[in-house]
């Protein structure tokens, strides 16, 4: 429960101190009193954002501070733990917080510094603020199948599921280092081809040298036959072919010698030279085939050469750097053909752990299935109670593509507050009344499984009145047996039905404005119920004290000192 609140130089507040009561406490007063002001501290300290506006006007900094006492801490020490905060003493969570008019605020919890997200982790298990616009836990899908859970006493199944999820993402984990570690087959596979074609290559250290003067070799002795055959093609050509113009020639001395035996001599000589053309054509015939040329040879050379060159640009600048590769490649080859096994051993067991998952799903969703039916029938009854007589509730079950932190399926409330009308989800409600009771109807069907101590409402019973506001009171005070209970209402029959009631009005002190804070009791909270009614007529008063009577009696609550 919340055992004390205390506030400085909040809004109108210059200091107010509120020990506070187990059960049931409604919190009345004029509109424009300054209730919001108590409740905004409240959200203030459990995480929302604050405007440096609300800073009392002339004062440095608000203060807001609050002692929270449990039953059981153990899950409030889990998280503090988490968040390096420290635990709880004697059953105690100190939560303080300070607005800074200028820079920046600071919050505490029990006593070790902290951020508002560790504030906001807090509130969501120790209050449920509900009013007129908010839209808290109950409309929220998750939370809507945790209290399916609980409803369906299905926590155990519950932590099942979650410790199953846990050990899915664990084997998920190890399963993705292992494959870290090796790069995964694509690696695997391009090291096993790499390793492949350098050893299948047969490399040797110095054997580029001498290939590639054997490849010159055969490739200069390639060349000299091209130039022979090309030196007798140019000599025998029977166009333009030296040894043709020789015989053309030699027919026109022959002629010329005919008719000049002078020309004699010419002739000879150029039987001569012809004779020596035939000479040279033969012995460039003789020189071209005594050049040893093995094609097969030329072709295999070329091939190593070019292979060789291929490795060189692939794996390393020079030779002795392929085969360093090789030798490099074939090492982690190895090495990861012995995690290939732990591998899959990896991902069986994440096989295993989604199987045991599935299995724990079905058990949890079996149950939930089984709850379903039970809770909707007793929340319509408590609607009907409420004034909705022909309304429909109900919860389905959406079934998910993949099991989710929450299960298999997920919960969605599902409201028509008129026949005839389709159901809608409870968070598209509209009308502030209708959400203000279907809220009360939740809150006092799952009274038993919620766990959330602190319920605080905000004019809950706001757009109601008449025998609703009647039946909004009896529900409130049903709350307020399991729960501690903080209303904030402008309905009598809702005040007259807490165990402790507490007044916020203004006054005028040093000529400045306060708020102030109350308990009101006896004869003063006869009048208070009366103003409510509309006046401190006889019969106002007469109806007050009737609706006390009639309600639970009030415990003489502790005075704020403010």
């Amino acid at each position: 429960m919340l055992r004390s609140l205390r506030i400085r130089n909040l809004a109108l507040v210059e200091v107010l101190e509120w020990e506070l009561s187990p059960g049931f406490t409604a919190v009345t007063g004029e509109t424009g009193a300054g209730k919001s002001v108590i409740l905004g501290a409240l959200k203030f300290l459990l995480g929302e954002r604050a405007d440096r506006g609300v800073v009392r006007a002339g004062a440095a900094t608000a203060g807001i501070e609050a002692v929270f006492t449990l039953d059981d801490t153990a899950s409030i020490d889990a998280l503090l733990e988490e968040s390096g905060v420290d635990p709880c003493q004697d059953g105690e969570l100190i939560l303080k917080r300070t607005i800074a008019a200028e820079g920046n605020g600071r919050q505490f919890v029990n006593g070790s510094a902290c951020n508002l997200s560790v504030l906001k982790d807090l509130g969501t298990h120790l209050v449920d603020l509900h009013g007129p616009h908010d839209h808290q836990s109950l409309f929220s899908r998750p939370e809507q199948t945790l209290l399916l859970d609980r409803f369906s006493e299905a926590l155990s199944e519950r932590e099942e599921y979650l410790s199953r999820r846990t050990e899915v993402a664990k084997a998920h984990r190890e399963l993705e280092e292992l494959l870290s570690t090796s790069g995964g087959e694509e690696r695997e596979n391009r090291l096993r081809e790499e390793v492949a074609e350098i050893q299948s290559a047969n490399l040797s250290e110095g054997e580029e040298e001498t290939l590639q003067s054997r490849y010159r070799a055969a490739s200069d002795g390639c060349r000299l036959i091209e130039l022979a055959a090309a030196g007798v093609a140019r000599l025998e050509d029977e166009e333009h072919g030296v040894q043709t113009g020789i015989a053309e020639t030699a027919r026109l001395l022959k002629d010329l010698g005919r008719l000049d035996e002078r020309a004699q001599p010419y002739l000879d000589r150029l039987e001569k030279i012809s004779a020596d053309l035939d000479a040279l054509i033969s012995d460039l015939r003789d020189h071209a085939e005594a050049i040893e040329l093995d094609a097969s040879e030329l072709r295999n050379l070329e091939e190593r050469v070019n292979l060789l060159a291929t490795l060189r640009r692939k794996y390393g600048p020079s030779l002795s750097e392929v085969i360093s590769r090789g030798e490099r490649s074939a090492l982690e080859l190895q090495r990861l053909s012995s995690l290939s096994e732990e591998t899959e051993k990896a991902r069986a067991k994440v096989e295993k752990a989604k199987e045991l998952l599935g299995t724990a799903a079905a058990a949890l969703g079996a149950k939930r299935r089984k709850g379903v039916k039970k809770l909707s029938s007793q929340v319509a009854g408590e609607l009907s109670d409420l004034g909705f007589r022909q309304a429909g509730f109900e919860i389905s079950l959406e079934e998910l593509p993949e099991p989710g932190p929450d299960g298999a399926e997920i919960a969605e409330f599902l409201f028509s507050p008129n026949p005839g009308e389709p159901s809608r989800p409870l968070r598209s409600i509209a009308s502030s009344g209708e959400i203000s009771r279907v809220m009360l109807a939740l809150k006092t069907a799952l009274a038993g499984q919620d766990k959330i101590p602190l319920l605080v409402f905000d004019e809950i019973d706001a757009n109601v009145g008449g025998e609703i506001a009647t039946r909004v009171a009896v529900k409130m005070a049903e709350l307020g047996r399991g729960h501690q209970v903080l209303c904030i209402t402008h309905l009598p029959q809702v005040a007259a039905s807490a165990s402790a009631q507490f007044l916020v009005s203004k006054e005028i002190r040093n000529s400045r404005t306060e708020t102030t804070l109350l308990p009101v009791e006896g004869e003063a909270r006869v009048a208070e119920i009366a103003r409510m009614l509309g006046g401190a007529t006889d019969s106002a008063l007469a109806h007050a004290k009737t609706l006390l009577l009639g309600g639970t009696p009030a415990k003489t609550p502790k005075r704020p000192q403010s």
